[in-house]
């Protein structure tokens, strides 16, 4: 292989983005190997350094157990690294398109400071090929040094679940793969050595890569499956709710609901494999019909309580709504590809006045990502219409009853999350 593989005692870890998925990472690691959280976000850094993290992910407990974890801005801090492993953001841009920017940047960092017989190791979402067609060179051309001679890379796809206390980083078994099969086993016995669940290691990065983006997939095309029979049971005049429940008595059926499809994955990632898939020639029908019923929910969801609303002889133009949550799941304060922006968005169409709470989210990241202005404490008797869009611990503590305080004497209730009973509420998704 032209140079030494280093043994596991020596590994010095670099874990390159801290966001939901590097930083309970690199707290893990940082328990059992020297590692260096870095990000390019110095706000982040310094809050990090202080033991506190906005997404609440990662409690001071976490912390304190991370021993031989720093945190950094610091390029030159990366120097003494030899296990790089890349958690940045992939998103999508305004055409649906991936964007690489991210793991370019990081990429051309790792360039800047990866030695000869260093690992590289992606953990972010792409499509099948991208590790190698698109990280790759780019540490190639910044370092001098030759892929598979001087350096070696690998994919281990991210399982963070946000706002998950159950299945947390070690409790999930963790897909593995390396550029050549001895640094493939080394990968492997790495991730194994933290990851009490276990590892599965693949024969090729594309076998990882393919791994991840489908699993998202999967889930977003079953879950779009359910999103169209809810819109052909409401026009059944048929509870959706009860009809899945009776279906799910057979013992294969999959457990399912509709509802916002959002998120840094499952809204996301298909989008990446599509975009593979039209490149070689292959233009994907399914995934892509699923992708527009998922994209459409929120559009629907609006249009059905402004019909509530008129049908209760509530004037729609000028009503106040007051939508419960921005977060794109419960119990989390991540905004990011949140798709209750689309239900927001086709209520104001409306020339409604909405106005949204989220005790989770933060208040300035909603303004810069969204333009919206969180409301803190809804006024009691101010609503004419109210709609459950996220399943907080918050709301469901509120309690229907205590919605209703906020609203007027006439009145709408939409439950998006399906979380209070049928006769408690005006509709449900």
């Amino acid at each position: 292989m032209g140079v030494h593989v280093m043994q596991l005692p020596d590994v010095n870890v670099a874990v390159i983005g801290l966001g939901y998925v590097g930083l309970p990472l690199a707290v893990e690691i940082g328990t059992r190997y020297p590692t260096t959280g870095f990000d390019v976000n110095e706000s982040r850094i310094a809050e990090l350094q202080a033991g506190r993290d906005n997404t609440r992910e990662v409690v001071s407990a976490d912390f304190c157990r991370a021993q031989q974890l720093t945190f950094s801005a610091n390029c030159a801090d990366l120097q003494q690294a030899n296990f790089y492993i890349v958690t940045v953001p992939t998103p999508i841009d305004r055409f649906k398109r991936p964007d690489f920017n991210a793991l370019i940047a990081a990429s051309k960092t790792i360039g800047g400071v990866i030695s000869r017989g260093d690992i590289v190791v992606y953990e972010s979402t792409v499509y099948p090929g991208a590790t190698e067609e698109v990280c790759v060179p780019v540490i190639e051309q910044v370092s001098g040094l030759k892929f598979n001679e001087d350096f070696f890379a690998g994919y281990s796809p991210e399982r963070i679940n946000p706002g998950d206390r159950t299945r947390r980083l070690t409790d999930i078994t963790k897909v593995t793969s390396g550029s050549t099969p001895e640094i493939a086993d080394f990968i492997d016995a790495f991730y194994s050595s933290f990851i009490t669940a276990g590892t599965h290691q693949t024969s090729s990065i594309k076998v990882a890569e393919a791994a991840k983006v489908i699993e998202n997939t999967q889930r977003d095309l079953n879950i779009a499956l359910v999103n169209e029979l809810a819109l052909i049971f409401e026009k059944l005049d048929l509870d959706s709710d009860e009809v899945l429940q009776a279906a799910g008595t057979k013992w294969n059926f999959l457990n399912f609901r509709p509802g916002l499809v959002g998120g840094h994955c499952i809204g996301v990632d298909p989008y990446y494999l599509t975009f593979k898939a039209q490149e070689v020639g292959y233009h994907p029908e399914i995934i892509l019909a699923g992708r527009r019923i998922n994209d459409g929910m929120g559009v629907h969801i609006a249009d059905r309580i402004v019909k509530l609303m008129t049908r209760q002889g509530i004037n729609v133009v000028g009503s106040r709504v007051l939508v419960l949550g921005l977060a794109f799941k419960e119990n989390c304060p991540d905004i990011r590809n949140t798709r209750v922006v689309d239900l927001i968005n086709a209520l104001k169409s409306y020339n409604v006045q909405v106005d949204v709470h989220d005790p989770w989210v933060d208040r300035t990241e909603a303004a810069d990502q969204y333009d919206i202005q969180l409301t803190e404490c809804p006024a009691a008797l101010a609503y004419d219409a109210a709609v459950l869009a996220v399943a907080h611990g918050e709301f469901l503590t509120l309690g229907c009853d205590g919605i209703k305080r906020l609203c007027k004497e006439d009145h709408v209730i939409f439950d998006v999350k399906r979380v209070f009973p049928k006769n408690e509420v005006t509709a449900r998704l």
